[in-house]
């Protein structure tokens, strides 16, 4: 199966013993797809390899920030660029290995019956591995959370950051009007693309806690959702639908 035709966005922030792997990883059940990794000017090197790889391969490619300036804003560079450059797929995943790559294809697959294909660990079959109890609270509580103010999103996994859009999706909704910047905006953009009238599918998978590093979450993200969440609902007049919903 070709993949001409999908970027892959990955922001990273110190994924310097992950990064290679997943990108070989990815070169094997994405055959032919482009790479865009979104570096925060980390300072174990993650840039320089993907620098490096990139001067080899031409389906890979580097955006530098210059500074840890969020997961949001990261995602909306990413896919601006992608926009530009005219992929009509626009997939997002970790850098950690937590979203496994082999199940990058059946996301593929399912993108061909919606617009939005979501990696769920929520939905029947998905699962959470290696979590502690505090960590999978936390998830779980932000997507019961937005489900509290969006009672008819449909989606059980609210948080997902494992994704495949059409392009449709992202030039519907606007990136310019995307607010949230730490793992809000996961929720924000399911939300957006909803309000849109766009096809939102959750497929099944298995998170796996990350392989090395630390977990990038902190009180200021939870704190970002607690507030985010409730303004979407009250701004939800500047997304009107642009078409008909349909799960």
């Amino acid at each position: 199966m070709s993949c001409s035709h999908l970027v892959i966005v990955i922001p990273t922030y110190n994924e310097a013993t992950t990064i290679l792997p997943l990108v070989a990883a990815l070169e094997t059940y994405c055959p032919g797809a482009s790479l865009l990794v979104v570096d925060d000017a980390s300072p174990d090197g993650t840039g320089d390899l993907i620098e490096s790889l990139a001067q080899r391969s031409p389906q890979v490619h580097l955006l530098r920030r210059k500074g840890k300036l969020g997961l949001g804003s990261a995602y909306v560079i990413g896919f601006t660029w992608a926009l530009e450059q005219g992929y009509t797929l626009i997939a997002q995943m970790d850098a950690d290995f937590s979203h496994d790559p082999a199940d990058l294809p059946r996301l593929l697959e399912a993108i061909n019956h919606c617009d939005t294909a979501i990696g769920s660990r929520y939905c029947p079959g998905g699962e959470t591995r290696n979590w502690n109890l505090g960590r999978r609270l936390i998830s779980r509580s932000g997507s019961l959370y937005g489900t509290l103010f969006f009672p008819s999103i449909g989606l059980r996994d609210l948080t997902s950051g494992f994704k495949v859009h059409r392009r449709e999706v992202l030039e519907g909704i606007g990136l310019h009007r995307l607010r949230s910047n730490g793992y809000a905006f996961q929720i924000e953009l399911s939300i957006r693309a909803r309000q849109g009238g766009f096809r939102l599918r959750e497929i099944p998978i298995t998170f796996h806690d990350r392989r090395v590093g630390m977990s990038k979450m902190d009180h200021s993200i939870v704190a970002e959702a607690v507030l985010r969440i409730p303004w979407l609902r009250f701004t939800s007049h500047e997304f009107p639908k642009r078409r008909r919903n349909s799960a």
